[in-house]
């Protein structure tokens, strides 16, 4: 992986750390994910009509990574209803890196060198051991970690998913467009489905935020989309979900979060791995 494209997946993280800030800070989060979804296929219509069609062969790998996607969104908000921030968004992302290695190596026939296999692990390690870990010892507090541990499943389900459909689609900026489109309807059908109303509505500030959020998350998802066509999807996972870093010190200077000594012990692990993962490009 080349230094640039070592630098758009870690904007990419920043990106994301961005829209999950205003996402955490929302009151009704179906209702501001699916205008994220929504704003994201809408910024996403100009790569439909200006890039290739994606090869025939990637169009099951769409239709599947949408399916996912929507899956992803479903748990995430029963994971930030049950169960802490803190600790599930940490589980959600830590987990995924590893699971995607892992996948990538059964389903996409990717070797991993023990370098490459050391610093996805430090990542890991490092954002997992943010959450707090003490509440899972009781059983009644298990439900939050498990829909936090299935968040990262779907991530790393579509995550292996584009990384094999990109690299079908002949243009991964094309596949990227469809992709955001197709995603932007089933969340709107569920949120109507419930409310009887569509979740747009354009004189409410909170509408336009979940817009600008969905923005940044295409530009987010489309890097990596990008970066899995010319690195190894658990390199460039693991460096996304330095994310983490970037929510930490967010939450330190916006949202009045305390960063505590095993905080700051646990980024310095999950930098450690960053490094790990560039200084083997």
């Amino acid at each position: 992986m080349s230094l640039g494209v070592i630098g758009l997946v870690l904007a990419a993280a920043l990106l994301h750390a961005s829209w999950n800030a205003l996402l955490k800070s929302s009151h009704d989060r179906l209702a501001s994910l699916s205008l994220m979804t929504i704003g994201a296929g809408l910024g996403a219509l100009p790569l439909v009509l200006w890039r290739p069609l994606p090869d025939a062969a990637s169009w099951f790998y769409i239709v599947l990574s949408g399916l996912l996607h929507t899956g992803y969104n479903l748990f995430l908000i029963r994971a930030y209803r049950i169960g802490d921030f803190g600790q599930s968004y940490p589980i959600a992302r830590g987990s995924s890196p590893l699971l995607v290695a892992l996948g990538a190596a059964l389903f996409a026939g990717e070797q991993l060198s023990s370098t490459t296999v050391i610093g996805i692990a430090l990542v890991s390690a490092g954002i997992v051991s943010l959450a707090n870990l003490r509440a899972m010892r009781s059983r009644e507090h298990l439900s939050g970690p498990l829909a936090a541990f299935a968040t990262g499943a779907f991530i790393a389900a579509y995550t292996i998913t584009d990384g094999i459909g990109a690299r079908l689609a002949g243009d991964a900026i094309g596949y990227a467009g469809w992709l955001f489109v197709l995603d932007s309807i089933p969340l709107a059908l569920i949120y109507h489905r419930k409310h009887g109303r569509s979740p747009l509505v354009l004189s409410q500030k909170e509408t336009w935020i979940g817009l600008a959020g969905g923005v940044m998350s295409l530009l987010a998802y489309g890097i990596v989309i990008w970066a899995v066509t010319l690195a190894p999807m658990g390199m460039v996972s693991a460096l996304r979900e330095t994310s983490v870093l970037f929510a930490l010190l967010i939450g330190a200077l916006f949202l009045g979060e305390k960063l505590t000594l095993r905080r700051v012990l646990s980024c310095l692990v999950i930098a450690a791995g960053a490094v790990v993962l560039g200084a083997h490009h």
